[in-house]
């Protein structure tokens, strides 16, 4: 039994934690509570000024390693320290608010393990209010299984992003190396760029069930900056579209640019109007 679980790939479950206090706890104890147990839990603290370390050093696991900045990162500094610090095979970030299912790592690696081509693999997510409680899903890719990942890719960037946060997805430690992590140029969607590069790398893996909860909240940094500055993330998407263009591994035509731009800023309206409803109903 020892020596078969010895043979299980090391996956590293990484958070990067900035002012983490009220949820961390919830957070790691949904990645330690994995039916699949062979896995780091790598913390990256980013010079929190709240209760962040102190809740993180009191928990009492093995598998848990703290790394505290010696400087402040901002968000895109800290999620590459994050990837830099993992030594797993396999690599899950993982925001210091969302939460993990119990069967989200084992389903999300049988499939990597299954399909070794696979550079990517994403789930389904449920959408979660402050106290846990289940407000919606947002589903992936329409269809299931193994895709070409650049016309995956080309969708997501003309209608919306089919990849989603970070908790739903899972990679090869050699698709990081491959892409060379968060581009600086997107701090509010740099997860979604490296999804797309990672995509246009092969093949990924969609699994239609809800293996995550992503934590709906008004005073996130994507809920900040589409109540004040829409502009911001409108500007954002399309410096993301240059780049992937100017990349060539997809290609949008002058049509496909202006509806991109259109679908984006139409779903920025909805989703400011569903933070509202949210907020009116606490």
């Amino acid at each position: 039994m020892e020596t078969e679980k010895k043979k299980r790939p090391l996956v590293s479950v990484c958070i990067p934690a900035y002012n983490s206090a009220v949820y961390i706890k919830r957070t790691m104890e949904s990645v330690l509570n994995q039916k699949y147990k062979n896995i780091e839990l790598v913390v990256v603290d980013d010079c929190s000024k709240d209760d962040t370390v102190k809740i993180v050093e009191s928990m009492d696991d093995p598998r848990i390693r703290l790394v505290k900045n010696e400087k402040n990162l901002g968000m895109t500094g800290n999620w590459n320290k994050c990837l830099a610090e993992a030594k797993g095979e396999y690599i899950k970030l993982i925001c210091a608010d969302d939460i993990l299912y119990e069967e989200s790592i084992e389903k999300e690696l049988k499939a990597l393990l299954a399909h070794p081509e696979v550079t990517l693999v994403m789930s389904d997510t449920s959408l979660i209010d402050e106290n846990g409680k289940r407000t919606g899903c947002f589903k992936r890719y329409p269809r299931s299984g193994i895709l070409d990942g650049r016309k995956v890719a080309k969708r997501a960037l003309i209608f919306k992003s089919f990849f989603g946060a970070p908790c739903n997805t899972m990679f090869p430690r050699s698709s990081y190396e491959q892409v060379g992590g968060f581009d600086p140029e997107f701090p509010y969607i740099l997860d979604f760029d490296m999804w797309l590069r990672m995509a246009c790398l092969g093949k990924i893996y969609v699994i239609h069930e809800e293996l995550n909860g992503f934590r709906v909240r008004n005073d996130s940094n994507t809920g900040n900056l589409i109540n004040d500055d829409r502009k911001t993330y409108n500007l954002e998407h399309k410096n993301l579209l240059k780049k992937h263009n100017a990349l060539g591994a997809v290609h949008l035509n002058r049509f496909e640019l202006w509806v991109s731009m259109m679908i984006r800023h139409w779903r920025n309206e909805l989703i400011q109007i569903y933070l509202w409803v949210n907020a009116k109903k606490r």
